[in-house]
């Protein structure tokens, strides 16, 4: 049935009761096109969140690894009830099979490093019930550019806390653990341990 004509009560309008349908129609398509428009800017508010537009404060941006999930692994490891994978782009990765740091020599310019953190979850699916991968916690970042970072080493830091709940990254803070200041340095002070292999403390995993 026309909604128009049942909203007026009538089925043979008159020249007044088309235009009173006129006006229902259009009012009809107000709301509708105004519902829409309530729609998609919901559905907006609540996407999945743009990664590389997370920044650290006065430091290094998400953007400047866009890709690392695709970097080949360096190693592996299980510290403070996480277990990581440390990840490397080609450059990293071209330096690591040249020697360095084990040659006394200093990775070039452009390497870079991603260390994933996640929770650890028993895989009961499997025989001994292996630890795995559970809910993402963390990702951490290293670039040589010893221009930038001339003052921490040649090396800049940035760590991203993950927020399972709104699928969101986060710069870390000083309240996190480990804490992280607001700048690009913020890990520079534990790497000074491993400055005999320029900062970096990861070993080519034997594959």
């Amino acid at each position: 049935m026309n909604l128009s004509r049942r909203l007026l009560g009538t089925a043979g309008a008159s020249n007044h009761d088309e235009g009173a349908a006129m006006q229902v129609r259009t009012i009809l398509i107000g709301v509708t096109t105004a519902s829409l428009a309530v729609l998609a800017t919901g559905a907006a508010a609540i996407s999945v969140q743009d990664r590389y537009s997370v920044k650290v404060p006065h430091g290094l941006a998400f953007s400047e690894f866009k890709g690392y999930e695709g970097w080949q692994t360096i190693s592996i490891s299980v510290n403070g009830g996480r277990m990581a994978v440390i990840l490397g782009n080609p450059a990293m990765i071209d330096a690591y099979n040249a020697g360095i740091p084990d040659n006394g020599k200093p990775f070039p310019d452009g390497a870079k490093m991603a260390k994933i953190h996640w929770n650890p979850r028993k895989k009961e699916s499997e025989p001994g019930q292996p630890l795995v991968p559970g809910t993402l916690h963390d990702v951490d970042f290293m670039v040589k550019d010893s221009k930038r970072f001339g003052d921490s080493g040649g090396w800049g830091y940035g760590a991203f806390e993950y927020d399972t709940t709104s699928n969101t990254f986060r710069p870390s803070t000083t309240s996190d653990h480990p804490p992280q200041g607001n700048d690009a340095k913020c890990g520079f002070a534990c790497h000074t341990i491993a400055k005999d292999r320029d900062y970096v403390f990861t070993e080519f995993a034997h594959r």
